[in-house]
Formats: C-alpha cells, structure tokens, sequence
C-alpha cells in the first residue's frame, strides 16, 4: 500500500478519528446505507434529510454517475488506469469492482484523508489477480503527494481517468481550480476526468437549507453553477463527452440502479428516516429531487 498508510500504529489511528465532529466521507456512508459513522456523522445527515426530504437522491444518483461512467469509460474507451480522490468508505461496488469486472487487468488507486476510511481501506485492496489497488492517506490539497504515490501502481505514460466525484464542493475556489489543474497536469493525453458537483442552479431552496445544516457543523460547502463546474473541464482543455455537464441522473441513465432488498412493512415502520433511506428505490427521482451536476471529459 502506498505511503505505507497500512502500517499505521492502530493507537495512532485512533487518535485521529475525531468522532465529536461530522466528517463528509462518513455523513456520505449514513446516506448510502453504511455502517461505519459515529452520533455527530448521523447527525449531519439526520439534518440534511429533515432539510432536503429527498436529499439521499443526490447521494444515491451521485454514487449510480460514477457506476456508469466507469463502466463507460472501461468498455468503450478502453481506460485501465483510475485516480479516484475523496474515495470516502468502501461500499458496494467500488471503482475497482466495476471496472475490473469488464477488464480484470485495471489498476485503481484510492486517495482519502479520513483515518476512518483508512482504518477500512483493506474493503477497497480485493483487487483481482490480473489488476491491482492501492490507497492513498493523502488530502486532495497535496497533489504533488498523491502523483507521486500514485505512480507507483499507475503508469502514467498511459491515460488514467481522474475520479474527483462530490468531493470538490468541498474545496474554495482559489484551491479547486489550481488542485484539478496540476493534478490533470501530470496524466497523458487520452485520460479523463470523471467529475460530480453540488449545485444551486437546480433546486436552489433545498439545496441551500442542507448546505445551511453542513456550514454550522463546520464543512466547507461551496455550491457551483453549470458555468463554474464547466470551468473545471474548459479551463483545462477537455473535452467533454455527451451529453455534457447535466444532473447526475441524466448522464447517460442506463435505468439499472441497483434496489436495496425492502424489509416487511412491519420492520420500516419502526425506523426513523435517516435509517429507511438504505431501502429506498431511487430509480423515481425527478428532475426536482437533484442538486448535482455531472459530467466526463478526455484530456486532448
């Protein structure tokens, strides 16, 4: 494992955890059904869904782009190399499973900076034996350290998709641009970028409640328009492929979101909402439901 993360002193991991306050990558793990989040983590999200009821659509559909552009991107272009930053905690169908189940041979490094993530990163290890994984304990602000551990499982004389999905509204501007730039700097010509990000544009009075929630408990919460998330794209020389920078769930829908098993009746009567959102179907959303754009663009 890169920069020997998994060789941290288990007591020194725990002191990093800092479990009294909210961190997005676990407030993320309580909306796609996870278990590995503290009371503060529950919290947030509680918070979040009592300010967006249909909030956990922005997480799910968010979850389901990256499903599909990773498949996409795997049988159709050919990429076998992937970055994925602000991994957050190993759920189902990781960067890895995807796209090693159509090319056994792809490569995948995961970059994170939650020690809680860290603590669970053997989850995203379970690479098959034709490809390999590794993880980063790295912040997306250190783009020198995370190309330079990153080269040691990724070749980067040959394109590598670049996967910063919902990690970077959580970055002001005068770093996110830079931080794309120098990272998107180092790939070859023929990598994409894979690329999701909250906005107000669509639904601006709900998204702006949720947002409220997350800057109380301290996140940095910057919501970009469609002009702003497509500079990240335009200001680097990509080109974007159809349809574009749209909502998440109108990036190429392929209408095959997996649905959680639903319990009796009898059993979801008895939970809260913040714990019925792991059995929810999110194959009803509307354009009314989301708050986030997405879009793929290759490096020319």
């Amino acid at each position: 494992m890169s920069g020997d993360a998994l060789g941290q002193d288990p007591a020194e991991l725990r002191r990093r955890i800092d479990s009294s306050k909210a961190h997005p990558a676990r407030v993320y793990d309580v909306f796609l059904g996870g278990k590995d989040h503290y009371p503060a983590d529950l919290d947030a999200a509680a918070a979040g869904l009592a300010a967006n009821p249909r909030g956990y659509l922005d997480v799910r559909h968010n979850r389901d782009f990256l499903r599909r552009a990773v498949t996409a991107l795997t049988r159709e272009d050919g990429i076998q190399q992937f970055l994925d930053i602000g991994t957050g905690l190993p759920t189902a169908e990781n960067v890895h499973q995807i796209a090693q189940r159509i090319a056994p041979e792809s490569r995948v490094v995961y970059v994170d900076n939650d020690p809680v993530v860290l603590a669970h990163a053997r989850a995203l290890l379970t690479s098959g034996p034709e490809g390999r994984t590794d993880y980063i304990d790295a912040d997306l602000r250190d783009p020198a350290r995370i190309l330079e551990q990153a080269a040691k499982t990724l070749d980067f004389d040959r394109p590598v998709a670049l996967c910063l999905v919902a990690v970077l509204h959580f970055v002001e501007d005068e770093a996110a641009y830079p931080l794309v730039r120098d990272l998107l700097g180092a790939l070859p010509s023929g990598s994409r970028l894979v690329l999701s990000h909250l906005t107000e544009d669509l639904n601006p009075e709900n998204i702006r409640a949720v947002q409220r929630t997350y800057t109380e408990r301290g996140f940095t919460f910057v919501l970009r328009s469609k002009q702003d998330v497509e500079r990240f794209f335009t200001e680097n020389g990509l080109e974007q492929a159809a349809p574009g920078v749209v909502p998440a769930h109108h990036w190429r829908p392929d209408h095959a979101a997996p649905v959680p098993e639903r319990p009796e009746e009898s059993y979801l009567a008895g939970l809260n909402d913040i714990e019925k959102v792991r059995y929810a179907d999110i194959n009803d959303v509307t354009d009314a439901d989301i708050n986030v754009y997405a879009g793929v663009g290759a490096k020319v």
